[in-house]
């Protein structure tokens, strides 16, 4: 599951014009200057009424403003026939203004009409006044649209919302933009359950996007882990993203890419760069346009390929401060990574003392281990017995036990290949148990 990858058309055929939009309340005199104002340069008028039991009164009034207009009608319970007759009427330039319903909203190309005039276009959803809008403006003449409303203040919220956005976005190729903004309005619907309605007014399409991949691929790891089991293990979709925290800069400088917008655009770019090849031809490409590659661009290379090294070994997160390097495994517990293969030969491979780090836990319940040296170190993930049981299949059968701290003290148990376990709950706190292992 995820979202398709899309393409944005953002270049506009040869000399087309932005289409100039403004929001006005029902003013009859100024209707009747925008239509002669487009009658008297040759061209013709769309005015679109959406309601088809009062239709024909809004034509007698245009006509009776305009007298020496030519004004036609066309909605929807028209036969057939009636509709194709008034329609090709327009269309031959034998009325000047066509009174309509949203009917002509697409699938029309009348480049001489150039002027459409939305009455109530609250009533409208912000994408059907976007076509209305594209029904004018298709030749190389200045187009404008107006849409007719009650004043802004006695609107809801949300119908000013839609009519701001239509007016502001007005340029050519705006379309993707618009309908960014009614995905904030509106809400992104119902996709994982009844509280993902509307969220993403909260946090943006991007942030909503990429939560909405991490339910999902937490789903694929829990609840669905045996039915896409074979698709896990063969991807090895144990980390979706990992977090590095690092006293490095790790950035693009102001002074190597001065232009914002560039720099979030490089971003972007280097974020979805998959391999070492593509990093290097991304790093060519950076030299070649902005000259000689920093140290903080260098180290930021450097970060993108240590993010894909953790992915592999199932860290989510990585710490290096102070020539200290710590990595954090899966948080989930019941992710699949801890009953995996690959996650049994790295304990193995810890176990055979073929690498000096060390596993050490950072969230309850706790599980303490000696090494040989005496130095005390642990590792948790998972529930205790679990994690015992993975512990025999790396050092050899029952070679470790579990324990509490309580029956530690009260037994004096401080075999080396003892379990300490804290769990949350206990009266002994987190502080004092540790000081206990240390002794």
């Amino acid at each position: 599951m995820g979202a398709r990858d899309l393409s944005i058309i953002n270049t506009a055929p040869p000399n087309r014009q932005p289409i100039t939009t403004e929001l006005k309340t029902f003013d009859v005199g100024f209707i009747r200057d925008a239509i002669y104002l487009e009658v008297y340069r040759a061209g013709q008028v769309f005015f679109v009424h959406n309601r088809v039991r009062d239709i024909y009164e809004v034509a007698a009034l245009l006509k009776k403003q305009c007298p020496d207009v030519e004004v036609g009608v066309a909605h929807g319970q028209m036969g057939g026939e009636e509709l194709e007759n008034h329609m090709l009427k327009f269309v031959n330039k034998e009325y000047d203004v066509l009174v309509c319903t949203n009917i002509v909203e697409s699938g029309l190309d009348i480049p001489n009409a150039n002027t459409i005039i939305i009455n109530n276009a609250h009533w409208f959803g912000l994408s059907d006044v976007h076509q209305l809008r594209g029904r004018v403006g298709r030749s190389n003449k200045k187009a404008y649209c107006y849409l007719i409303t009650p004043p802004l203040h006695s609107l809801p919220d949300d119908a000013r919302k839609r009519l701001q956005t239509i007016e502001q976005f007005a340029e050519l190729g705006s379309g993707f933009q618009i309908s960014m903004r009614d995905l904030d309005i509106r809400g992104a619907g119902n996709l994982l359950g009844g509280e993902q309605s509307g969220f993403i007014a909260e946090i943006g399409y991007d942030t909503y996007h990429k939560i909405l991949n991490e339910a999902i691929r937490e789903l694929k790891h829990t609840e669905y882990k045996e039915l896409f089991a074979e698709q896990i293990e063969e991807k090895l979709e144990y980390v979706q993203d990992v977090q590095i925290d690092s006293d490095l800069e790790m950035l693009i400088p102001d002074e190597y890419i001065n232009n914002i917008n560039e720099r979030m655009s490089i971003y972007t770019r280097l974020d979805n760069v998959e391999n070492e090849e593509q990093l290097k031809s991304f790093r060519n490409e950076l030299s070649d346009r902005f000259g000689k590659i920093p140290r903080q661009v260098e180290e930021l290379l450097n970060g993108i390929r240590l993010r894909w090294l953790a992915k592999d070994l199932g860290f989510e997160r990585i710490i290096f401060k102070g020539n200290k390097l710590r990595c954090y495994f899966v948080e989930n517990i019941k992710s699949v990574f801890y009953e995996s293969r690959y996650f049994e030969s790295l304990m193995q491979y810890i176990a055979a003392k073929k690498s000096p780090a060390t596993l050490k836990q950072t969230y309850k319940p706790f599980i303490y281990m000696r090494s040989e040296d005496g130095e005390p170190y642990s590792w948790t993930t998972g529930d205790s017995a679990s994690n015992v049981n993975v512990m025999n299949m790396a050092f050899g059968e029952d070679a470790w036990s579990l324990v509490t701290y309580e029956t530690a003290i009260a037994d004096e148990i401080f075999n080396e290949n003892i379990c300490f376990v804290w769990m949350e709950g206990s009266d002994i706190c987190e502080d004092e148990f540790i000081d206990f292992l240390e002794q």
